[in-house]
């Protein structure tokens, strides 16, 4: 976790972050009833027959997010500031110019907030024959979202911190580290995926904190436990039909190497600003698997143009989706090409 920054919304509850990605705003619709079952129940309503009664489900498929486009991939878009308006071109960034002259394509894959999106919006952009990525938190917590954005009568933050599963402070982020190994952790964030993800229809998920081993959590955890609990959670996204992602872990190499087999892609923060395309990519790379790199101006500097050419040169060569975002990720896109 490397980037905050903070918007004070109506409430005082608006977060933005590349890291976290908060808000305190209401969805628009509400999910059907399996999306508001307790998290004693999480498999997927494909599970389920019409009496309830378990049901061998048909092997699942999901989306496999390729390195092919004109930017070693899809268009991309990661916007976590507000809920996202497809009307709107600033958030979309669809045909964006970057500051090189370059026009970039329609965007076709969006990266945005799990719980303050719709599943109205995640159908309006497969009406587009797009995308959607969900974001959400696994390896940390706050208390961002109220219980009616959850569509719960108790918040997963609520739950994890009832259940003694909430650890440390995050540095610089009004959250807590959770203890991954706990079994109440895994199956409350399960249920999350199902419910703020599957049940909306997303294709694949972002797992914001999925290395938190590097960290002083509250709780001791290898980084043999966080590649276990990283992969049991993919495993349970895969039978829901969903494509898993890895998000960073830029500290050791064989992360990224243990995770790849089981991973469908890879989202990076600033790989070339901190040097560590080589560790965390390379695995993605070699097997032909969609790394999207995401750098910000508010490290490379503000001449937007001098930062594209520092880095996109070495993105495009080393068959990364590179794009300078601000670290407000409130819908503004610089793609390399």
């Amino acid at each position: 976790m490397r980037r905050m920054a903070v918007t004070a919304g109506a409430l005082g509850l608006l977060f933005a972050t590349a890291c976290g990605g908060y808000a305190a705003l209401p969805a628009a619709a509400r999910l059907g009833p399996k999306a508001t079952a307790g998290i004693e129940d999480v498999r997927p309503a494909a599970d389920l027959g019409s009496a309830g009664s378990p049901q061998r489900s048909k092997p699942r498929s999901w989306w496999r997010p390729t390195a092919t486009g004109p930017n070693n991939g899809p268009e991309f878009q990661w916007e976590l500031d507000h809920p996202l308006n497809i009307r709107r071109v600033s958030d979309t960034g669809s045909g964006a110019i970057n500051a090189l002259g370059k026009r970039s394509g329609v965007t076709t894959v969006y990266d945005i907030d799990g719980i303050i999106n719709p599943a109205s919006t995640v159908t309006a952009l497969h009406k587009l024959k797009d995308k959607a990525i969900c974001y959400v938190e696994i390896g940390a917590a706050g208390d961002y979202y109220s219980a009616a954005m959850e569509h719960l009568r108790v918040t997963y933050y609520q739950q994890l911190r009832k259940l003694g599963d909430l650890g440390r402070t995050v540095p610089g982020y009004p959250e807590y580290y959770l203890n991954i190994n706990a079994p109440s952790t895994l199956r409350i964030i399960k249920a999350m995926i199902q419910q703020q993800c599957a049940a909306k229809r997303f294709d694949a998920v972002e797992p914001d904190i999925d290395d938190s081993y590097t960290d002083s959590t509250g709780f001791r955890i290898t980084e043999q436990e966080n590649i276990r609990y990283d992969r049991a959670l993919a495993a349970y996204a895969h039978s829901l039909g969903l494509a898993w992602g890895q998000k960073n872990g830029d500290n050791d190499s064989e992360f990224s190497r243990a995770l790849e087999p089981t991973t469908d892609f890879l989202l990076d923060e600033e790989c070339n600003y901190y040097r560590t395309c080589g560790i965390v990519a390379l695995p993605y790379v070699r097997a032909r698997k969609l790394v999207l790199n995401a750098e910000y101006t508010d490290d490379w500097g503000r001449n937007v143009a001098a930062d594209l050419r520092q880095f996109c040169r070495a993105d495009v060569a080393g068959r990364i989706d590179g794009t300078l975002f601000t670290q407000a990720l409130a819908g503004q896109r610089d793609p390399c090409r």
